[in-house]
């Protein structure tokens, strides 16, 4: 199911200044000769469903009713207090409340950075459905309820980036991001508190950056929203965003929250 925004697939800001910009033998090797706004399409498989609980998924073709204009045909709660992804679900034209899952997210570990984004998913989903009375929202003729919680983390020269702990550590991430590139893995679980089925899928992207001068990341560190996010990734900060090469998959997928998995998540926890 495609969102009725269309998302970003190669993003090429403005460059910035002569002093600051790469030499050409700087350019990613794939990104050499690719014009400015050439559509680049991630592999299917990033953005493949999988049935975590309940009936089996059905997909469907019909429009967003938000996108439409319809009313809502479903409630929808975010289990997440995260600026940017209450910004993506409110550009997707739903309606919806805010719920956190409060849990100690480095207590669980995996390796493989696409487990641990889907496991962390389901552990959000599990810790706010713990606090809830399910069976209020099971009663019959009740709107259907869905519930949406994602995780995302920054892969790094094969190491996984979460939200760094100290000035030093996000100093060291993102010296470490200035003139190469890093990989985002996010995932994304939907459950029908209604049904109980649950779904979840993982999209990635990537993000490849020209030089970062050190006090331009000497002002990010001080204003401190570089610890709230995963790997100090700020992509559309002001600060940021002149010196971001070029996102190769959806900028929104980079921000936390893929605006073409969510629609197509809530759309097939609807289906029966």
């Amino acid at each position: 199911m495609q969102s009725s925004h269309r998302p970003c697939n190669l993003l090429c800001p403005v460059a910035p200044s002569a002093a600051t910009a790469p030499r050409p033998h700087q350019r990613p090797p794939h990104l050499l000769g690719t014009p400015p706004q050439r559509l680049l399409s991630p592999p299917s498989r990033h953005t493949q469903t999988r049935l975590l609980s309940g009936k089996t998924a059905m997909s469907t073709s019909s429009s967003s009713a938000a996108a439409a204009g319809n009313p809502q045909p479903f409630k929808l709660i975010l289990g997440s207090s995260s600026v940017a992804r209450k910004n993506i679900l409110n550009e997707m034209g739903f309606e919806f409340q805010v719920m956190t899952a409060d849990i100690d997210e480095r207590s669980i570990r995996r390796e493989d950075p696409e487990e641990l984004v889907m496991v962390l998913a389901e552990a959000k989903a599990d810790a706010i459905m713990s606090r809830m009375s399910i069976s209020d929202y099971q009663k019959e003729g009740d709107q259907p309820t869905l519930l949406i919680t994602s995780d995302i983390v920054v892969v790094h020269e094969g190491i996984i980036r979460e939200k760094p702990n100290t000035k030093e550590e996000a100093r060291q991430f993102l010296k470490g991001y200035s003139g190469g590139h890093v990989s985002t893995v996010g995932g994304v679980v939907v459950t029908n508190l209604t049904t109980g089925k649950k779904l979840g899928s993982l999209d990635k992207a990537e993000v490849y950056f020209h030089d970062i001068p050190d006090e331009v990341i000497e002002k990010l560190i001080d204003e401190g929203v570089v610890f709230r996010v995963a790997g100090g990734l700020l992509l559309e900060h002001p600060l940021t965003l002149p010196f971001v090469e070029a996102v190769v998959g959806s900028s929104d997928s980079v921000m936390g929250l893929s605006k073409d998995v969510a629609n197509k998540l809530i759309h097939e926890a609807l289906s029966v």
